[in-house]
């Protein structure tokens, strides 16, 4: 199991929202390229990155930020939040980007995920995010009629890295991770799936790993100290 460390990007910042709404931002650092260098120091191998602005803007907007990042970290940073075209998966892929993150367009463009995949097998992600069980996109503003395994299946032969499932719900909150959603989603589909939204401690960390899903990402918990993150890269090696 993979641990990522998330950070999360507004207005050039380290934030992280609430249930994914930017007018509940907490910030966490005005370096992110710092950021990134202490958890290289501390043993991170992947990190997760996500251009919030971007996500609503369906466009970069925290390029410089993530360019900081690149620099700073010498693991595998998988992106997301506002890539929406092939000319988006390009440019990051081709800036030292290991894996690319696709939400909004993966259920408005699915001929997008599937044509990236077979130019770049195994870097690209489909995010499912979902409240109640279905899908949301647009920086999860806007939520439709499909369910997080019928997504997930959409891409089963496309060759996709992985699924990114988080519920929004818990996302930021501390809740403790939605696991039961999370597994019931890495069965209906063949594709490995990371866990993400709402991990509160190191127990949640444990019980992903003991699912067998792929990874984990976790944000708040590590910045609030709930978490120690040598702990926590621990229980993901094998």
């Amino acid at each position: 199991m993979i641990l990522f460390p998330a950070i999360d990007l507004k207005g050039g910042q380290v934030v992280r929202l609430a249930e994914g709404e930017m007018d509940r931002a907490t910030v966490y650092g005005d370096d992110p390229g710092a950021c990134a260098a202490l958890f290289a120091d501390a043993g991170v191998t992947h990190l997760h990155v996500v251009d919030l602005d971007g996500a609503f803007a369906g466009e970069a907007r925290n390029a410089d930020a993530v360019a900081a990042i690149l620099d700073r970290f010498p693991g595998k940073v998988q992106l997301g939040g506002g890539i929406r075209s092939r000319a988006d998966i390009d440019r990051w892929l081709d800036a030292g980007v290991w894996r690319v993150v696709i939400g909004t367009a993966a259920l408005e463009q699915p001929d997008l995920v599937h044509e990236a995949a077979a130019a770049y097998p195994n870097r690209i992600v489909v995010a499912v995010d979902a409240r109640g069980g279905m899908v949301a996109t647009r920086g999860w503003a806007s939520v439709s009629d499909v369910s997080a395994a019928d997504l997930g299946r959409r891409f089963e032969d496309a060759g996709v890295a992985a699924l990114l499932f988080t519920d929004v719900g818990r996302d930021g909150l501390l809740k403790g991770v939605n696991l039961d959603a999370t597994v019931e989603l890495a069965r209906a589909v063949s594709i490995p799936v990371i866990a993400s939204g709402g991990v509160a401690g190191i127990e949640d960390v444990r019980a992903v790993a003991a699912s067998g899903l792929a990874g984990v990402i976790v944000g708040r918990a590590i910045y609030d100290g709930r978490i120690d993150l040598a702990e926590a890269l621990a229980v993901g090696r094998p």
